[in-house]
């Protein structure tokens, strides 16, 4: 039997964040206060490559607070792949919590799919 399941999310688990930004290589995220062009923001910080400055999570309420100037301090799309990554992660850690073992295939539009099965973690 199939499911398909559609994940809003919500950047709640600083976990999956860390997990998120080995995944994709980058800096470990940092907790604290951050100044975004004309604001003071705090929550858990990743700086995504080439963005001038910090994506933001408040963790607490799920949100994200950035300044990317309309795209031109920071592609879009890096924030749209971080937030895959976390989603990934953050089922990975919830299915393998519950004792599912979870694998996962890269498709070719982009998207990635996880699979999650009985029978211990993978």
């Amino acid at each position: 039997m199939s499911h398909v399941v559609e994940i809003a999310t919500k950047v709640r688990d600083p976990l999956a964040v860390r997990a998120g930004c080995h995944r994709l290589g980058l800096g470990a995220p940092v907790e604290g206060e951050f100044k975004l062009f004309s604001q003071t923001v705090r929550g858990l910080a990743v700086q995504l490559n080439q963005w001038r400055y910090p994506v933001v999570f408040d963790t607490a309420a799920g949100n994200v607070q950035y300044d990317n100037y309309e795209g031109r301090w920071g592609d879009p799309l890096q924030l749209d792949t971080f937030l895959q990554a976390y989603a990934v992660e953050k089922a990975k850690l919830e299915a393998r919590k519950q004792g599912y073992s979870v694998s996962e295939q890269s498709l070719p539009d982009g998207s990635i799919k996880l699979t999650v099965g009985a029978g211990g973690a993978a």
